[in-house]
């Protein structure tokens, strides 16, 4: 809530906060709390063992007296701290139980890698599709909680509601053995350790890239050769092409229908003399084949 004070002499934009709620907690009890602040400090706090407010600065104790004063205001606030607020709270815990009261227990890997300048290890423990959201993750030296050289991610949200999260440290390879991961979680019914893994050497990621290359290269290599042998045999098609263009018109079988034939210069096998054939060779039909006469084209 925000106001404007009336008096002349406060003629700024102040804020009052008013925070009432209550908790259930992991062993049952039940907290409830009021607790009132003016431009986002404490102005008042309720104490309902006592039913009285108290002040943690002068200015409020004004309000104080007066709301102390009120015949049962205060028994009012400890009620619905103590009953109604409760009420609500499992009526609504009751609506989402299915979602809000639901448990996922986390899946824990461990991956390891050397570093290449200085041959320590660097450990990362992964957490995820875990619900509710917190989760009590580190990494543990000996059975003891070990920060040193921990660094840590964010708990994130994965699309279908669950969570996940990480850390890793960096260690020197010979104290392997003496770590950890350790993750405690509401999903598990007891606390999950996971051992550090031995660094996978570099020489299977080296031999993959190595035979990524060679079938790179071998594939190059067909595919030029498929080129230079289409080219070869589109240049012979052309100079096969140009050889029958300067070849000559001959006699031809009359059982074929044309008394024709264009065979290329010089090849004359399998022709016939025109006087075996019984057939005659026409003045008309010989002007016709003649390419000095029709610029190198025959006609049947």
């Amino acid at each position: 809530m925000a106001f404007r004070a009336r008096s002349t002499a406060m003629k700024d934009l102040h804020t009052w906060q008013w925070m009432c709620g209550c908790e259930l907690q992991g062993d049952g009890s039940k907290v409830g709390f009021l607790r009132c602040g003016y431009d986002g400090k404490d102005f008042l706090t309720f104490d309902k063992e006592t039913l009285t407010w108290v002040a943690p600065n002068p200015q409020a104790q004004i309000t104080q007296r007066k709301w102390d004063s009120i015949p049962g205001f205060n028994q009012r606030r400890k009620a619905y701290l103590e009953e109604e607020c409760f009420e609500w709270l499992e009526k609504y815990l009751s609506y989402g139980k299915e979602t809000l009261l639901r448990t996922e227990a986390p899946v824990v890997t461990v991956s390891s890698r050397t570093e290449a300048d200085d041959g320590m290890e660097t450990h990362a423990c992964r957490v995820h599709g875990f619900y509710p959201r917190e989760i009590d993750v580190s990494w543990r030296r000996d059975g003891e909680v070990w920060p040193q050289d921990t660094f840590r991610g964010s708990v994130t949200p994965n699309a279908d509601g669950t969570y996940h999260y990480w850390l890793s440290i960096r260690i020197d390879p010979k104290e392997r053995d003496r770590y950890r991961c350790h993750v405690e979680h509401d999903g598990l019914q007891e606390p999950v350790e996971v051992a550090m893994k031995v660094p996978e050497s570099n020489l299977g990621h080296i031999i993959g890239c190595l035979v990524a290359i060679v079938a790179t290269v071998v594939l190059i290599i067909v595919v030029i050769a498929v080129i230079l042998v289409y080219h070869k045999k589109r240049q012979e098609g052309y100079k096969a092409a140009s050889k029958l263009s300067r070849g000559r018109c001959v006699p031809f079988s009359l059982q074929q229908g044309c008394p024709w034939e264009w065979r290329p210069q010089g090849e004359t096998s399998g022709i016939r003399n025109p006087q075996e054939g019984g057939w005659k060779i026409h003045l008309m039909e010989k002007l016709f084949c003649f390419p000095s006469l029709w610029k190198g084209k025959a006609w049947p």
